[in-house]
C-alpha cells in the first residue's frame, strides 16, 4: 500500500496515495507501486565536482556553458508554484488563449507543483513534466499558491554523486548509480515533481518523480519512461552505470532527502 506523509503545508511535500490499480511510473524502468512488481532498474563510476561557491542565478532553461558542460544549476532560491483548483490551464505563451490543462492531484495522487522558470506579469512560466524533456508553459499566478525553496539537487554522471545544495551553497554530496551507455540518464535542467513511498522495496523507502523522460524509451512497462530518484536494496549498484536511467541512492540518503526537498526542487542532470 502507498501511504500518505502530510508535512508541513510550507514545502509543499506529499507522499502520493493510489488507488490500489493504478501502476505509476516514475522511473525508465517504471516504477510499479504495488506489490509483486518487477525488480526495479539494474547496476554503476568516473570525475568532475562542484564548487561550494554560491550561485545568484541560473541561466534560462538549456542553455549551455560557453565550454559545452553544462553550468551547475543551483540558485539561491526558487519559486515553486502549487497549483490550488482541481486542474489548470496552459498557454504557449503570457497572454495566450490555453492549448491543454493538467489535472490536479496528478494520477499518482500526488499534488500538482511546478517549478517557475520566470514571471511576466500575472502569468508565470513553468517547467512542465511532460515530453519533450524541458517543455515551459505558462500558467496564471491566480490559479496557484507560492512559496520559495531554498534546495537544488545535482547529478554529475561522470563522477556518479548528487550533490545538495541550499542558498547556493553546496552542503553535501551523495554517491549514486546512474543509467548504462543504451539507456542514459538524461541530462539537463528538470524539477522533482511527486514523492512516493514504494511498496516494491526494490525502490527503497522513497522515489521521487521528476519532469525528466528516457531519451531512448518511450515507454517502459506500461508507463512513459518517466525518470525517477529512488532508493534501492542492490547497494553494490551505488557509485556504477546499471541502471535504466533513474538515478538511484542509498536508502538512507535517499530518506533523508525526503525529509528536506519540497516539490518543485531543482533536479539538474550533467
Amino acid at each position: 500500500m502507498i501511504r500518505r506523509l502530510v508535512r508541513r503545508p510550507r514545502r509543499h511535500v506529499l507522499l502520493a496515495a493510489a488507488a490500489a490499480a493504478i501502476v505509476i511510473s516514475i522511473c525508465t524502468t517504471i516504477i510499479a507501486l504495488a506489490h509483486g512488481a518487477a525488480h526495479p532498474d539494474a547496476n554503476l563510476d568516473s570525475g568532475a565536482r562542484a564548487s561550494a561557491t554560491p550561485h545568484a542565478s541560473s541561466p534560462p532553461l538549456g542553455t549551455p556553458s560557453a565550454t559545452g558542460t553544462a553550468a551547475i544549476d543551483a540558485p539561491t532560491a526558487t519559486t515553486v508554484a502549487a497549483v490550488t483548483g482541481s486542474s489548470v490551464a496552459i498557454s504557449t505563451r503570457a497572454g495566450a488563449a490555453p492549448t491543454r490543462t493538467l489535472q490536479n492531484p496528478q494520477p499518482s495522487g500526488a499534488p500538482l507543483v511546478f517549478r517557475v522558470v520566470q514571471r511576466s506579469g500575472q502569468w508565470l512560466e513553468v517547467l512542465l513534466p511532460v515530453r519533450p524533456n524541458g517543455s515551459t508553459g505558462w500558467i496564471r499566478s491566480s490559479s496557484v499558491s507560492l512559496s520559495t525553496d531554498p534546495y537544488a539537487v545535482v547529478v554529475t554522471v561522470a563522477t556518479h554523486t548528487l550533490d545538495l545544495y541550499n542558498h547556493g551553497r553546496l552542503i553535501d554530496t551523495y554517491r549514486v548509480a546512474t543509467g548504462t551507455g543504451g539507456t542514459p540518464t538524461p541530462r539537463g535542467r528538470f524539477a522533482l515533481t511527486e514523492l512516493l513511498q514504494p511498496s516494491n522495496s526494490g525502490y527503497g523507502p522513497y522515489a521521487y518523480g521528476t519532469t525528466a523522460f528516457s531519451d531512448v524509451l518511450n515507454s517502459f512497462g506500461g508507463g512513459p519512461g518517466q525518470i525517477g530518484l529512488h532508493g534501492t536494496d542492490d547497494t553494490s549498484s551505488i557509485g556504477r552505470d546499471g541502471s535504466h536511467g533513474c538515478v538511484r541512492m542509498r536508502n538512507a540518503d535517499i530518506t533523508a532527502l525526503a525529509r528536506l526537498l519540497p516539490l518543485g526542487t531543482p533536479f539538474q542532470v550533467r
